[in-house]
C-alpha cells in the first residue's frame, strides 16, 4: 500500500470519516498535514494521531502546496515499503474508494503519475468549476501537447521515483499542482488517468481555493507575458507619438522614423522584460536575441499577410487586425516559451 497524504485547514468532522474509512481499507501509512489551523481544530488532530495517523504540523497557513512537499519529505525520510504517494483532499471531495482505485494503479505503474478524473460533464459540477478546468486543460494542451481532461484534481497517485522532482517544484499554494503537472509531462513521464465520483458538496463552499488570487499564482506566465506586450505597446505608442510630434520633414519620412524607432525600442525592451520577467531565463542572449528577432519577422509578415487576404470581409480593417494579431499573440506566447526562452531539463533523483 502506498503512503496517503491530506494536507488539511481547518478540516471538520469529514476528515475523521474519511481517515475511518481509509484505515478500514487496510491504509496503514497515512499523513496528514495541519496546514495553520486554528486551536479549535487541534483535538480534531490529536485524535488522528492517536489512530496511528503521522500528524505534521505548520505553525502557520503555508499553502496546499507546501503541505504536500512537507508530506512527502516527511514520508521519503521516515517511511518505507510504499510505491509512491497519493495525495487527496480532507473536504470529502474524494471517496476512500476512488482513493484505493488510484493506490491500486499507482502499484501497477509505478513509474507514472496517476490521476484521479472527474467527469465535468455532469450536472452537479458548478459553472465555474467547469469552465475553469476547460480553461486549465487548454492552457496544458497548448503547452504540453498532451491531453489531461482533469488538470485541477487533488488526488493523485505520484510515484516513489518523483520524489525529488516533486519536493523541487516551486510554489506553495494551488499553483504547485499545476506547476507539477505540467513539469512531469514536459519531462516526458507517463501520466495515467483513473475515472472517479464527481463530488462538489454544497457547491463546493468548503473550498479554500481564491479565485482571483489562486489563478494569478497558478498562471502567472501568461498574464506576465501579456502585461509585458501591454507596457511595450504603450511604450511603442507614446514614442511614436513623442517623434511624430517633434521631428519636422516630409510626413512620410517623419512617419518612417518614429515608426521605427518606437518598434525597435518597445521590441528591445519586450524581449527583455521576457527574458527576465516573464519566463525568468538567463541562457545566452545571443542565441534567444536572434531567435526573439526571427519570430518577430515572422509575425510581422503573418500580420499583414491574413490582414490583406481578410481584406474582403465586409469588416473594418481595424477590427481584422485585432483580431489576427490576438491570435499570433497567444501562439507568440507558446512559442516563446517553448523556443526563445526554453529551459533546459534538469534531473532530481529520489530524496
Amino acid at each position: 500500500m502506498n503512503v496517503i497524504i491530506i494536507p488539511a485547514y481547518q478540516p471538520d468532522n469529514k476528515l475523521n470519516q474519511l481517515v475511518n474509512e481509509l484505515l478500514a481499507l487496510h491504509f496503514q501509512q497515512i499523513v496528514v498535514i495541519d496546514d495553520g489551523s486554528s486551536v479549535e481544530h487541534q483535538p480534531l488532530f490529536s485524535a488522528l494521531a492517536a489512530r496511528g495517523c503521522h500528524v505534521l504540523h505548520h505553525a502557520v497557513n503555508a499553502g496546499k502546496g507546501a503541505a504536500i512537499k512537507t508530506g512527502i519529505r516527511y514520508a521519503s525520510e521516515q517511511l518505507s515499503g510504499f510505491t509512491g504517494y497519493v495525495t487527496c483532499d480532507a473536504d470529502g471531495q474524494h471517496p476512500a474508494p476512488d482513493i484505493l482505485n488510484v493506490s491500486i494503479a499507482l502499484d501497477a505503474n509505478p513509474a507514472a503519475l496517476i490521476l484521479g478524473t472527474r467527469d465535468f460533464s455532469q450536472k452537479n459540477v458548478p459553472a465555474k468549476s467547469r469552465l475553469g478546468n476547460r480553461f486549465s486543460s487548454f492552457y496544458f494542451k497548448a503547452t504540453t501537447g498532451m491531453t489531461c481532461l482533469d488538470t485541477q484534481t487533488g488526488l493523485r497517485g505520484i510515484p516513489a521515483a518523483m520524489t525529488g522532482l516533486a519536493l523541487a517544484i516551486p510554489g506553495n499554494r494551488y499553483d504547485y499542482e499545476m506547476s507539477f503537472l505540467l513539469r512531469v509531462a514536459k519531462d516526458g513521464n507517463k501520466i495515467m488517468a483513473v475515472p472517479i465520483t464527481t463530488v462538489y458538496l454544497d457547491d463546493n463552499i468548503s473550498s479554500h481555493f481564491r479565485p482571483f488570487v489562486d489563478s494569478v499564482k497558478i498562471y502567472i506566465e501568461p498574464i506576465k507575458f501579456a502585461l509585458s506586450s501591454l507596457l511595450c505597446a504603450g511604450v511603442d505608442l507614446g514614442l511614436f507619438t513623442l517623434l511624430s510630434t517633434v521631428l519636422s520633414d516630409h510626413i512620410f519620412k517623419v512617419v518612417f522614423i518614429a515608426t521605427v524607432a518606437a518598434r525597435v525600442v518597445s521590441g528591445i525592451l519586450n524581449f527583455l522584460l521576457n527574458r527576465m520577467w516573464s519566463f525568468r531565463n538567463k541562457s545566452p542572449i545571443q542565441r534567444q536575441f536572434l531567435r526573439y528577432f526571427a519570430l518577430y519577422l515572422v509575425q510581422l509578415g503573418l500580420s499583414i499577410a491574413f490582414v490583406s487576404l481578410l481584406a474582403f470581409l465586409p469588416i473594418h480593417l481595424t477590427v481584422i487586425k485585432l483580431f489576427v494579431d490576438g491570435l499570433l499573440f497567444v501562439g507568440s506566447f507558446f512559442i516563446q516559451k517553448h523556443w526563445v526562452f526554453r529551459k533546459h531539463k534538469t534531473s532530481h533523483r529520489k530524496s
